[in-house]
C-alpha cells in the first residue's frame, strides 16, 4: 500500500456465458475513505464486491485489498475485512451475545479475547440493551445493527457494505449512517458503500464512482463531477442530478 490505496482494481472482468457483468474496472480507494459505489440493478456492483471478497474469481485483469489478493490470500484478506451483505442473516433462536459468540468461533477466534470483543462491539452499535433478546425479535434496523456488530468483531481495516440501509425508516437509516461515519473517523476504517439511496451518500462520501453496465463511467468527488457533467456555473448539484446525468448519457 505504497501509494495509500487500500483498494484496487487493474481491468476487472468478470464473464458469464451470456452476459459481461463487469468489464475492465480499474478504481481505487485510498485508506481512510467512504467510497459511495453507485449504479442501477444489474450494473455490476455486487459482482465486484463478491470479486474483492474473493467469493468470485475474475475472469480477466486484477485486485488487491490491502495489498493483498483476494483470490489468492483469500483467508488473510478475510482477516481484516468485514462485510455486510444486504440480507443480513441471523438465527432467530439466538440472542445477539449468542449470535456474534457463534460467529467468532466459526472465525476461530480466542474465546477469552472474544467476550470483551463482542461487549465492546454491542455497545459500539447501540445493542447493549437489547443484547439478551431474541434476534428473532429484533426489527430490521436492530438486525443491521447486529450486522455491523459482526464486521467489527475483527477490528476490520476495511468495510464492504451493500445496501446497509435498504428497508429502514429514516431514523433507523439516519443511526446506521451515523455510525458508518463515526466508525471511519474514529477507527480510520475505509469503507466501500454500494446504495441506492443517493441522499445518504453524499452525506458522508468522500469520493463516489458509477458503474453502469459493467463499466465505471465516472470516478472523483462529487463536485468535480458536478463540474465536469455541468460546468462552474454557481450552482449546486446534488448526487442525484449528477447520477441522472450520467446515468441518462450512459
Amino acid at each position: 500500500m505504497e501509494n495509500g490505496n487500500v483498494i484496487e482494481t487493474f481491468d476487472l472482468t468478470k464473464r458469464y456465458p451470456r452476459q459481461t457483468a463487469v468489464n475492465g474496472l480499474s478504481f481505487s480507494v485510498k485508506e481512510g475513505e467512504i467510497f459511495g459505489f453507485l449504479g442501477p440493478n444489474g450494473a455490476g456492483k455486487s459482482t465486484t464486491l463478491l470479486m474483492l471478497l474473493g467469493l468470485s474469481e475474475p475472469s480477466g485483469g486484477s485486485a488487491l485489498v490491502c495489498g493483498l489478493d483476494p483470490i489468492r490470500q483469500a483467508r488473510e484478506v478475510k482477516k481484516i475485512v468485514g462485510y455486510l451483505p444486504e440480507n443480513v442473516g441471523f438465527y432467530g433462536d439466538l440472542d445477539a451475545v449468542e449470535s456474534l459468540r457463534y460467529i467468532a468461533d466459526l472465525n476461530g477466534m480466542d474465546r477469552d479475547a472474544t467476550s470483551e470483543k463482542i461487549s465492546e462491539a454491542l455497545e459500539t452499535v447501540g445493542l447493549t440493551n437489547e443484547k439478551r433478546k431474541k434476534v428473532g425479535a429484533y426489527s430490521r434496523g436492530m438486525k443491521q445493527r447486529l450486522g455491523m456488530a459482526e464486521v467489527l468483531l475483527k477490528d476490520p481495516k476495511v468495510m464492504f457494505l451493500d445496501e446497509p440501509t435498504l428497508g429502514l425508516d429514516p431514523d433507523g437509516a439516519a443511526r446506521l449512517i451515523d455510525l458508518i461515519k463515526t466508525l471511519n473517523r474514529e477507527r480510520n476504517i475505509t469503507v466501500l458503500l454500494s446504495s441506492h439511496h443517493l441522499t445518504q451518500v453524499q452525506k458522508i462520501s468522500h469520493r463516489v464512482g458509477i458503474m453502469i453496465k459493467g463499466e465505471m463511467v465516472a470516478e472523483g468527488s462529487i463536485d468535480a463531477l458536478a463540474q465536469e457533467k455541468f460546468g462552474v456555473d454557481g450552482k449546486e448539484y446534488s448526487l442525484e442530478e449528477i447520477y441522472m446525468k450520467y446515468f441518462q448519457e450512459g
